[in-house]
């Protein structure tokens, strides 16, 4: 075995088998803790999307960023994993890489006028 085909395993296998335990966790325990969340996807989504999307070191924070905002004075709503991680997040400073206080505004859709006598008639 190479050393690179040694390191990549290293990277992947841990971050599969945090996967295959959030799923699990889908399966039994989520049914008896009630399967109601206060935000979209539910946390357990959340946290396998993060995972698989950054990696277990940066998506585990950003996972659970969101653990801590899932709770009765918390936020509620839309919450989507960040398509671009902060600016200021930094491997050696894992608190950057999640929204501790806010979630997702959701889509945000911008209008422009349009004169009347602007548009193509077909």
């Amino acid at each position: 075995m190479q050393p690179c085909a040694a390191f990549a395993c290293l990277t992947w296998l841990p971050a599969r088998i945090a996967r295959l335990l959030i799923r699990l966790y889908q399966l039994t325990l989520s049914s008896v803790f009630g399967r109601y969340c206060r935000h979209l996807p539910t946390c357990s989504h959340y946290m396998d999307e993060s995972i698989g999307r950054y990696g277990l070191w940066t998506g585990g924070w950003i996972g659970l960023a969101r653990l801590c905002r899932c709770q009765p004075f918390g936020t509620s709503g839309l919450d989507l994993v960040p398509e671009e991680l902060p600016e200021a997040a930094r491997w050696y400073m894992p608190w950057r890489y999640g929204r501790w206080r806010i979630c997702n505004l959701g889509p945000t859709y911008v209008c422009e006028a349009v004169e009347p006598g602007d548009a193509n008639p077909r």
